[in-house]
């Protein structure tokens, strides 16, 4: 905010709070404010906010709001400072971030020290006690806040004094969630019942009237009160702890205080972060490069756990959890700690369902239930029966399959508008991610009993002959439940495997790679070994054990099959082709199979296949994306070519078209990969796969393809360049055109913020599953 303050004068400065689900309204209200009404007084805005997924949607409604009003502009519109605060330890490695260290530079340094001067001059002996100023200009001295928070070292844990109890709240208030408050009136109220409650609260609090700080925001707020600085409120918390006022006891004490009966929003809102909010932590490892993860609960139960014991912890959370009888949370957050931390999976299950109780339409509560049997599953015995293994695993993905149902009816809601532009956020993919881990633990657990149980769960031999060699008759209750697993297994990973090649999560601790290798895991122990009599079905067997039956299979063989591997893809799809009642993906798999083997280096394998397709178009505009993907790719002009030898921007609007019928809302709040580049050359030499660039960029072709798209910093590696054919175009009103000869084709910008300034510019040519895509658009006077 003090950034915003001091610069007022250069732009028009604002703060975008509350809810951000109407994106077009806020980029309304960014160019009203960049135009001040009028065209003739336009300033940039500098707009401060803290939630990153909204940044690329924002970017682009702001643009479309300014082409909308055909305003003329020679300066940025709006400046974005995301602002997001990090806890102790945490790294952020993000691109183009700005990190704020504890630790002052010399210029800094000598900056405070004379700023110290002044401030003793003006204040003398008063300054000792500006807390946050001091501990920023003694460098963040351990030292200083120790001495600072000396008041409370000699504390006793019985008959503590009601504003030694105030003072240990806001203590741990503010030590595990920055930036929170108490109000005056509700800490004058606590300390009423003290003789002294007629008195100021700087009075009453004496001697940590210091440590505490007063403030109000605008004249009409009630004032509140919180702890001079979050490093002190850590301090006193640890000294209180020392001295035998425990974390757990001031939380309980806390929660009977100031819970008692209405507990106002902005303070359950503190409590749930204190006891429920997960950290990110982010490291960088050499080796494998930025790494994330989440904790499994908040700051203040680990520590609790940890300094005190489980028993503690579990106090806590279930006290809270009583006491907020309406809130989901707490009873999440207590079912976690019952099956990780205490393998106590009767109770667990009890309080996983008491949340979904309470919150019967969320599918991240309903995901806690699906987890506890996951676990329980995972922790199974290897001496228990069949029956009582297939009796968990079903009740797991029962739980998951509702999570499933609740994730789709979110997602549904969350496309619905009024005519706004709504942001819709993610499709919640635990539940079917959660499916294909129980199916692969049971799958595990059976064939530990019995080796027959490959064939079965394959569905090459049928249950009787197990049901013999067992003898456990139980196992017949789930005979629904075992036919169906191959089938519903395949339907999960086809729907990953799409999901993970087409785009990926724009929030970085997603682990596609991850989801990626237990999704195929769990899909060829289902798909098994054993290949049908049939000649048709045995392609396509043979297709599904290399995860190339679907197109998305054949466009990851560059990152996931040998040469060999992709050689023979390409011949059994050549069967099923020949095949006289073969559908027609089958020539489009054919087709891509062999743009394959060509970005491996090798021949094709046949001259036919082009035509064959060409034959096929023009192609009817319900079919699926990955036709019309193609489609664009063998129309493109070639290098060389400036007229359009084919109705390019009808073929365009096909894809578009295609796209958001079959894959829009899946990805809407995700990024599309680009699949293929446009390089040099001729025919079907000419598409190089991103994987090839990929492992250019990163000189390992090993390497997991975590290359970051979205930033468009590949393109500056010369050998990449080399790869690609740099193509002409023009932007105007915000907006890109490919230029061939006379004709302009509008297209996508990988970054739109490289689209502010009108006039000629060169770029390099993607496809995704969405379309044609330019990335690494610069002016044309830049040579690359």
């Amino acid at each position: 905010m003090q950034v915003l303050w001091d610069l007022r004068k250069t732009f028009r400065c604002a703060v975008l709070t509350g809810s951000t689900l109407d994106i077009t309204k806020v980029a309304q209200d960014v160019v009203s404010l960049f135009t001040a009404g009028s065209h003739g007084h336009q300033k940039t805005v500098l707009l401060l906010l803290n939630d990153e997924f909204i940044l690329d949607i924002l970017q682009d409604r702001i643009m479309e709001e300014i082409a909308e009003q055909d305003i003329e502009i020679d300066l940025p519109v709006v400046i974005l400072l995301n602002c997001v605060r990090s806890s102790d330890g945490i790294i952020h490695q993000k691109a183009k971030s700005i990190i704020l260290k504890k630790s002052l530079s010399d210029r800094e340094q000598a900056d405070f020290d004379m700023k110290k001067e002044e401030l003793g001059r003006r204040f003398g002996d008063r300054c000792k006690q500006f807390h946050g100023f001091n501990i920023l200009q003694s460098n963040f001295s351990q030292a200083y806040i120790r001495n600072a928070c000396a008041t409370l070292e000699h504390i006793k844990r019985t008959n503590k004094p009601l504003k030694m109890q105030l003072a240990a709240f806001l203590c741990l208030l503010n030590a595990y969630v920055p930036g929170s408050y108490l109000l005056e009136s509700q800490c004058l109220d606590f300390l009423r019942r003290d003789k002294f409650g007629h008195l100021s609260l700087e009075d009453q609090m004496q001697p940590f009237s210091h440590l505490i700080v007063t403030f109000q925001q605008g004249e009409r707020s009630e004032k509140k009160v919180c702890m001079a600085h979050n490093m002190i409120a850590q301090c006193c918390t640890e000294q209180l702890a020392n001295a035998g006022v425990t974390r757990s006891d001031t939380t309980r004490h806390f929660l009977n205080s100031f819970c008692r009966s209405y507990v106002p929003p902005y303070l359950l809102g503190f409590i749930k972060d204190m006891l429920n909010k997960r950290e990110i932590t982010v490291i960088e490892d050499p080796t494998h490069g930025i790494k994330e993860w989440k904790e499994k609960f908040s700051r203040l139960i680990q520590d609790i756990t940890k300094r005190e014991d489980e028993g503690n912890s579990l106090s806590v959370l279930i006290m809270a959890s009583n006491k907020f009888y309406e809130v989901s949370l707490f009873p999440q957050t207590l079912a976690r700690f019952y099956y990780i931390q205490l393998e106590d999976y009767y109770n667990a299950e009890i309080w996983a369902k008491e949340a979904k109780r309470r919150a019967p339409w969320s599918s991240f509560v309903a995901d806690t239930l699906g987890q506890v049997h996951k676990s329980h599953l995972k922790k199974m015995p290897v001496y228990t029966r069949p029956s009582e293994i297939l009796q968990l695993a079903q009740k797991a993905i029962e739980a998951f399959e509702d999570e499933e149902k609740l994730a789709k009816n979110e997602h549904a809601k969350g496309k619905q508008g009024d005519g706004n532009v709504k942001v819709l956020r993610a499709l919640n993919t635990r539940g079917l991610f959660g499916y294909l881990e129980v199916c692969s633990l049971l799958y595990d657990h059976l064939i530990r009993h019995d080796e027959l149980w490959k064939q079965v769960l394959t569905r090459t031999m049928s249950l009787d002959s197990v049901l013999k060699s067992t003898g456990d008759r139980n196992i017949v209750r789930f005979k629904e439940l075992i036919n169906s697993l191959r089938d519903l297994v395949e339907k999960r990973f086809e729907f990953f495997d799409t999901f993970l090649t087409y785009s990926y999560s724009v929030v970085k601790r997603d682990d596609s790679s991850y989801m990626s290798r237990k999704t195929i895991e769990c899909y060829k122990k289902y798909v098994g070994d054993a290949e049908p009599n049939d000649q048709l079905q045995k392609a396509f067997h043979k297709l599904k054990q290399k995860l190339a039956v679907t197109s998305p299979g054949v466009l990851s063989c560059l990152e996931r099959c040998t040469r060999s591997d992709t050689k023979d893809i390409a011949v059994w799809w050549r069967e099923i082709c020949q095949h006289k009642h073969s559908a027609t993906h089958a020539l489009l798999n054919y087709v891509l199979a062999n743009i394959m083997l060509i970005n491996m280096k090798e021949p094709p394998s046949s001259a036919d296949y082009q035509s064959s397709f060409r034959e096929k178009m023009p192609l009817a505009p319900e079919m699926q994306p990955e036709f019309h993907m193609l489609a664009l790719l063998l129309c493109w002009p070639t290098d060389g070519e400036h007229e359009l030898a084919s109705d390019l921007p009808h073929l365009i609007q096909n894809i578009l078209q295609s796209y958001e019928q079959e894959y829009k809302s899946l990805f809407q709040s995700r990024y599309l990969r680009p699949i293929f580049f446009l390089g040099p050359g001729q025919g079907l030499n000419r598409f190089v796969h991103r994987r090839n660039l990929e492992i250019l960029w990163t000189q390992d072709a090993l390497e997991d393809p975590k290359t970051n798209w979205r930033n468009d910093d590949i393109f500056t590696d010369p050998t990449v360049q080399g790869k690609l054919l740099r193509i002409e175009g023009i932007v105007q009103d915000y907006r890109l055109y490919a230029t061939f000869g006379d004709t302009e084709i509008e297209l996508d910008a990988n970054r739109k913020d490289s689209l502010w300034k009108k006039g000629h510019v060169f770029f390099y040519l993607g496809f995704t599953i969405g379309g044609p895509v330019a990335y690494n658009v610069h002016r044309a006077e830049v040579i690359m």
